[in-house]
C-alpha cells in the first residue's frame, strides 16, 4: 500500500479516538505497516480504576541499530463542533491545509513518520537495521496503560531500541523552529495548615489557618528554586488553587488548603526537590499544624545530551526547510519522559499553534515537508 503523510493523516483523522476510544485509529496504522511488511501487535493493557488501553508495536528488522518513531493516536475532545469551519473529525483540505481534530497533535506527525518509514523501506536497498513503532492511545489521557506499560512488555521480550524521534508538535511559529532534546520534571504539593475555627468576634479564641498559608506560599514564591541550566530555564513554582471551603463570613475557618505545581530542571529530583519545599513551609510557619503531601511523580527532568544523533536530527530539519532548530526543554510533558529510561529521544514534529483548539489544522505542505525530513533521517542515520 502506497499512501502521503497527506492520505494517511486523513485517514488517521476520520477515527473519533477521543481518549480512551479507539475508534479504528490503530486498525489504520496497522493496515498501512504492515502492507510495507512491518511485523504489527496488539497488546492490551489494564489497571485498576483506569480504561483498558489498546497499543501497537510495529518492527522491520532484527538488527541493530533500531530507530524507534513513538506517538499516539488518541486526541482530546473536539468541544463543540458547530463551532468549527468544518466537521472536526472529516479531514476536510481546504486553504492548503488539513483541518480536523489530531491533524498537529499528533495524527499529523505519526502519519508522516509512517509514510517515511514505508518509503524507506520500499526503497532500493535493504535498510542496516531496524525501524520499529510505538503507538498508543493514552498520552491525551492517564498515561498508565500506555507506552510506559508498551516499552515494558518490549524490554521484557528483549526489544532494543538505540534512538527515538517522538513526532510530537514542537515548533512554536514554523516547521524547522525547534528540537526538543529534553523536558522539564513535574511536582505536584498538597498543603493543608490546621487552626481553629471559631467566631470572628473572639478571635482570641480561634486560630485562623488564612494567615499562616498567605505567609507559607509567600515563603514559597520568595526565593527562586535555581537560576536554570545550560538547557533547562529555572525550576518554577505555581500556586494552582487555594481554598478553605467557608461560605460564613462571620466564621474563622477550621482549616486552608492550596495545591502548587513545580516544573524542575536537571538540577533537581523529586526526592530533593518535595526536601526542599517542606524545609521552606516549615520554616515559614514553625509553630503550625501542617499536612504536606506530594503527588506520585510520572515526570522527571530529563535531557538527551547534544551530540551525533541530536546533530543528525537538526541537520535533516535544515536540510529541508532551510532552518537550524533551536535546541530546547521547553513547554509542558510528553511521553518521552517513560521512552528515555530506555534509549535517548528527541522530540519533533508540526507547528503546535493550533493544537488542543478548535479548528486545528497544518498546512499539506508542513505535512509532506516533515515526512521528507523524517526520511532524511532514515538515509543518514542507516547510511
Amino acid at each position: 500500500m502506497t499512501a502521503s503523510a497527506l492520505d494517511i493523516a486523513r485517514d488517521l483523522i476520520r477515527c473519533a479516538s477521543v481518549t480512551p476510544a479507539d475508534e479504528g485509529a490503530l486498525d489504520v496504522a496497522t493496515r498501512y505497516l504492515s502492507a510495507a511488511g512491518f511485523t504489527c501487535e496488539r497488546v492490551t493493557f489494564t489497571a485498576p480504576g483506569t480504561p483498558d488501553i489498546d497499543n501497537l508495536y510495529a518492527r522491520i528488522g532484527t538488527a541493530s541499530p533500531c530507530l524507534m518513531f513513538a506517538g499516539h493516536t488518541d486526541v482530546v475532545p473536539p468541544g463543540e463542533a458547530a463551532q468549527w469551519r468544518f466537521p472536526p473529525f472529516s479531514a476536510e483540505v481546504a486553504d492548503g491545509q488539513l483541518w480536523g481534530r489530531g491533524a498537529v497533535d499528533m495524527k499529523g506527525g505519526l502519519a508522516a513518520s509512517i509514510a517515511a518509514a514505508i518509503a524507506h523501506v520500499r526503497a532500493p536497498g535493504a535498510p542496516l537495521g531496524s525501524i520499529a513503532f510505538l503507538i498508543t492511545g493514552d498520552e491525551e489521557g492517564p498515561a498508565v496503560n500506555g507506552t510506559v506499560k508498551l516499552l515494558d512488555w518490549a524490554k521484557a521480550r528483549g526489544e532494543i531500541f538505540d534512538h527515538c524521534i517522538l513526532g510530537e508538535p514542537t515548533n512554536p511559529d514554523a516547521l524547522g523552529d525547534m528540537i526538543k532534546i529534553g523536558r522539564r520534571g513535574s511536582l505536584t504539593g498538597r498543603l493543608t495548615i490546621h487552626g481553629k475555627q471559631g467566631h470572628v468576634g473572639y478571635p482570641h479564641l480561634a486560630d485562623n489557618p488564612v494567615p499562616r498559608m498567605v505567609r507559607v506560599l509567600a515563603a514559597l514564591k520568595a526565593t527562586a528554586l535555581d537560576a536554570g541550566t545550560t538547557h533547562f530555564d529555572a525550576s518554577n513554582l505555581e500556586v494552582t488553587t487555594v481554598d478553605v471551603g467557608n461560605p460564613a463570613t462571620n466564621v474563622i475557618p477550621g482549616a486552608a488548603r492550596a495545591t502548587f505545581n513545580i516544573r524542575f530542571n536537571d538540577l533537581w529530583t523529586p526526592d530533593t526537590l518535595a526536601a526542599e519545599i517542606e524545609a521552606r513551609v516549615r520554616a515559614a510557619e514553625p509553630d503550625a499544624r501542617i499536612d504536606l503531601v506530594f503527588d506520585p511523580t510520572n515526570a522527571v527532568a530529563f535531557l538527551t545530551s547534544p551530540g551525533p544523533f541530536v546533530d543528525l536530527v537538526a541537520d535533516a530539519v535544515a536540510a529541508e526547510t532551510g532552518r537550524r532548530p533551536a535546541l530546547s526543554t521547553t513547554g509542558g510533558t510528553s511521553d518521552a519522559r517513560f521512552i528515555q529510561a530506555h534509549c535517548p529521544v528527541v522530540e519533533f514534529g508540526l507547528v503546535g499553534q493550533t493544537m488542543h483548539a478548535v479548528d486545528e489544522r497544518t498546512p499539506v505542505a508542513d505535512l509532506e515537508r516533515l515526512a521528507a525530513i523524517y526520511g532524511r533521517v532514515l538515509t543518514s542515520y542507516f547510511g
